[in-house]
Formats: C-alpha cells, sequence, structure tokens
C-alpha cells in the first residue's frame, strides 16, 4: 500500500476519492455543493467578460442565465414547466416566486423573461465575482437594514419600469425556506407592483424535499416543477390594498405549492 501511494499518488487519492463519493452520501452531499459554488464563481469571470462591453445592463441578464443552465445536467435534475404562456406579454410586470434554498438561482434560470432583473439582498454585491456579474446584469440590491432607504429604492424602481421596460423579480419570503411550506410575504412586492400600477405573476417551484436536503446532507438527481401563474391585475389598487393582496397571491401560490 506505501509503496502505491508513494509510486502512484495521484492515482490512489482519486480512487479514494471514488469510494467516498460512492459510499457517503454526506461528502456526494459536500462535493455537489463546493462543485455549484465554483461553478458560480468561476463561470461568472466569462459572464463580466462578456458583460463589459454593454456595462451596467438588463440585457447582460441573459449571459447570467445561460451560465446556469449546464448546472441542471450536471446534477440529473429534471425541470418541468407549466404555465408558461402566462409569461408571453412585452409589458413590465412583477414576478414573485417561493424560496427553498441557493439551488433557486439555478431554477429560476430556467423561466427567467427577459429584460427582468431581480431584486436582492445588497451582501450579494460583495460576493466577489459571482457580485460583479450580478450588478452587470443590473440586478437591484437594496439593504435590508435600511428600511427607508430600501423603500427610496422601490419607489424609484416602479416609477423606471414603464419608461425602460423591464421586470423585477422578487422572493417576498425575504429569505430561504426549508419547511415545506412558505413563511409570511414581505410586502415590498406588492408595494412595486401597486406603486407602478403592474401587474404580478406568481411563481411556484415545487419542494425539492425528494432529492435535496441541507439537513440530512443529500443530494440526488431529481425533478422539479415550475408553475406559472396567471397574472394578478393591480390597476386601480392603492397602498390600503396592499395587506389583501399580498394575502391573496401567498394563499394562491401555498394552494399551488401543496397540489405539486
Amino acid at each position: 500500500m506505501e509503496l502505491l501511494l508513494l509510486r502512484y499518488p495521484f492515482t490512489f487519492l482519486l480512487i479514494a476519492f471514488l469510494i467516498l463519493y460512492q459510499m457517503y452520501p454526506a461528502f456526494r452531499f459536500f462535493c455537489k455543493m463546493c462543485f455549484y459554488k465554483l461553478w458560480v464563481f468561476t463561470i461568472s469571470l466569462l459572464v463580466i467578460t462578456a458583460s463589459i462591453p454593454r456595462g451596467r445592463n438588463c440585457e447582460n441578464m441573459k449571459f447570467l442565465s445561460m451560465s446556469f443552465l449546464p448546472l441542471k445536467y450536471i446534477f440529473g435534475i429534471k425541470i418541468v414547466v407549466k404555465g408558461k404562456e402566462n409569461l408571453r406579454t412585452k409589458k413590465p410586470f412583477v414576478l414573485v416566486l417561493n424560496h427553498q434554498t441557493s439551488l433557486d438561482i439555478m431554477v429560476m434560470m430556467e423561466i427567467l423573461p427577459s429584460r427582468c432583473v431581480a431584486i436582492a439582498k445588497k451582501e450579494i454585491l460583495y460576493m466577489g465575482t459571482f457580485g460583479l456579474a450580478c450588478w452587470l446584469a443590473g440586478l437591484i440590491f437594496i439593504d435590508r437594514k435600511k428600511r427607508e432607504e430600501s423603500i427610496a429604492t422601490l419607489t424609484e424602481v416602479a416609477h423606471s419600469m414603464h419608461k425602460d421596460n423591464f421586470r423585477v423579480l422578487i422572493f417576498p419570503e425575504g429569505t430561504r425556506n426549508h419547511s415545506g411550506s412558505m413563511l409570511p410575504f414581505k410586502r415590498g412586492a406588492f408595494q412595486l407592483a401597486v406603486k407602478a400600477q403592474v401587474p404580478i405573476i406568481p411563481v411556484v417551484i415545487s419542494s425539492y424535499s425528494d432529492f435535496y436536503s441541507q439537513k440530512e446532507k443529500r443530494f440526488t438527481p431529481g425533478k422539479i416543477t415550475i408553475q406559472i401563474l396567471p397574472e394578478v391585475k393591480t390597476l386601480g389598487l392603492s397602498p390600503e390594498d396592499v395587506p389583501k393582496l399580498t394575502e391573496q397571491v401567498r394563499d394562491s401560490m401555498i394552494t399551488t405549492y401543496q397540489g405539486l
């Protein structure tokens, strides 16, 4: 054994890696998540290179989207999209999705429409190459600790949506949720839609629990269903209607989630 290790160290390490990968699900989970993060930060270099000539522009989002698409094949994840016809509009709208894990970034790229940017927490901006790629793609960053500043940013976005003809994607839960349901929705997405008088399009991503569990350190091939619901109109609504609108959309998304 010692002679084998000395003469063929890389072969020995490769064999040891393959044995660990096949025998221990936790090790396999660790390897896949490391690969996922390494892919994101490395491929972002290509996204940055492709985006620089155009500068900060939501059209660069297509480069970011394309960079994630190969991952579903690498991990053996089948993604089924239902209700695509509900996204066939060229007008501005607010897209709201349920939020489960970091894999949501990969999944949302499957249905991301053109000229659509996400609203994200400011911390992402400082995530190295990925943060810079997101900035160049036009992502809108908000500091969740500074409420007044966040409201001002959303107000500015609302005034720009029609003028610049773009769409906005938001995770209204505000944080990842592994509970198997949905957390209470924050009202920012709905206040934005009402201020801009644009429709809300709810998107429901099925549970990952059949193939992914951070707690159990499990990540296997699997299937994800994305259900795009019909738009919810906000024309004529006022700020007083936001609480009811928020609950209406959340209830419809939970009902759909439970049926997927």
